[in-house]
């Protein structure tokens, strides 16, 4: 409960009191005191309320202490806030401030799961691998630079140009708890868990929005595999060999409905594309049942709408089950120069040439691309499949 209040009693504070990180320690400190507090007195009728008051106290303490501002602080303490915004239009606008455009992705990353998530510095650190003081060094840079910036919702002509920024912050976080970018373990369910509770929330307060809905189903739809992409001992297991009676059914039909009426109803955008592409995956009740035909022209569709080095290469993919290998390995020397040296390229290169029966350039590809990747799940399933060749165990 005290992580969904965060981002409603931050929202509420900054704009009532301005100045980003002085509102957030008087905000941490409000949830500590309720995290000692309601457990023996029991959860307060308005716990958002409660929050929200013993937080507004301690920042006008704060502030109160600074001599050189004795006198607007005396006046703050005075004067009655008119009511707030609803917390649904606060959490939006929060969720907005934390992808200003002044911050780079990875410190809009890090501020949401801060301010939004709830996370703690420490928590963030550990989901992405990187020290503590790196991750808090990010924060404070960003609410430095957001110092200046205005607590509202931005000018219409903005709010797409950063709903957009919302989205894909969102849909990093969760592709780097889907499937770690590093470290021994394929998942971070932490952050990928989070992002469809952030998703879920976005969804709520924007529900005419179709790429909002779309970024949701392709989550869930993706999620639903993750039981099945890993064997006991965490090696990573292929989507073409998964048990795919691990998958979660409710979570795939809860995609499949979402995206199929979103699809009806909102304009195509690149993460309804992705979702749909997801949704034929999940619905082939075994590998070889999977419509590739239908595949490829989704796929298609999206290089049409965001094309990207990524995307074409799994467009690539799709040609290689419908037509044959051959014609996918024809295609992969034009792929964008900037995967040149990304192990995914060379792991499809791997195996197209595996099913086009050339065991030796597969092996060498596939001992490419283990080398290439940085996680260790990806690295041991490379290197199987190059065993599996004749390669070194």
């Amino acid at each position: 409960m005290l992580r969904e209040l965060t981002p409603q009693v931050l929202a509420a504070l900054v704009r009532r009191h301005g100045d980003f990180d002085a509102c957030e320690d008087a905000v941490q400190e409000a949830l500590l005191a309720a995290a000692r507090q309601w457990p023996g007195e029991g959860v307060p009728d308005n716990p958002r309320g409660w929050l929200v008051t013993v937080a507004s106290r301690r920042r006008i303490e704060v502030l109160r202490t600074d001599t050189a501002r004795v006198r607007r602080e005396e006046t703050v303490a005075s004067w009655t806030p008119p009511e707030p915004a609803s917390s649904a239009d606060d959490s939006l606008t929060l969720l907005m401030l934390c992808c200003h455009p002044a911050l780079t992705a990875q410190s809009q990353v890090a501020l949401t799961l801060r301010a939004v998530g709830g996370l703690t510095t420490g928590e963030i650190a550990r989901a992405f691998l990187v020290p503590e003081a790196t991750i808090g060094q990010r924060i404070s840079r960003a609410k430095a630079k957001l110092q200046g910036a205005r607590f509202a919702m931005p000018p219409v002509a903005e709010q797409a140009e950063r709903l957009a920024a919302v989205l894909h912050v969102l849909y990093l976080i969760f592709n780097e708890g889907y499937t770690a970018s590093s470290g021994a373990s394929l998942h971070r369910v932490e952050l990928s868990a989070e992002a469809i509770r952030l998703t879920r929330q976005l969804r709520t307060l924007l529900p005419a929005e179709g790429e909002v809905a779309g970024l949701l189903a392709l989550m869930l739809l993706t999620d639903a595999r993750r039981p099945a992409r890993t064997t006991a001992d965490g090696a990573l297991v292929p989507l073409p060999e998964q048990d795919r009676t691990l998958w979660d059914a409710a979570a795939i039909a809860e995609g499949t409905e979402l995206i199929t009426s979103t699809l009806r109803t909102a304009p195509v955008g690149s993460y309804q594309l992705q979702a749909a592409i997801a949704a034929v995956h999940d619905q082939a009740r075994r590998a070889e049942d999977t419509d590739w035909r239908e595949i490829l022209m989704l796929y298609e569709l999206l290089e049409a709408t965001a094309p990207g080095p990524m995307v074409t290469l799994n467009r690539i993919v799709a040609v290689a089950m419908v037509h044959g290998p051959a014609d996918g390995l024809a295609l992969l020397d034009a792929v964008d120069p900037a995967l040149k040296n990304h192990h995914r390229l060379a792991a499809v290169r791997a195996h197209l040439l595996e099913l086009a029966g050339d065991r030796a350039a597969a092996l060498a590809a596939y001992e490419l691309a283990a080398r290439l990747t940085q996680s260790v799940p990806e690295q041991r399933y490379l290197q199987s499949r190059a065993a599996a060749l004749g390669g070194p165990s």
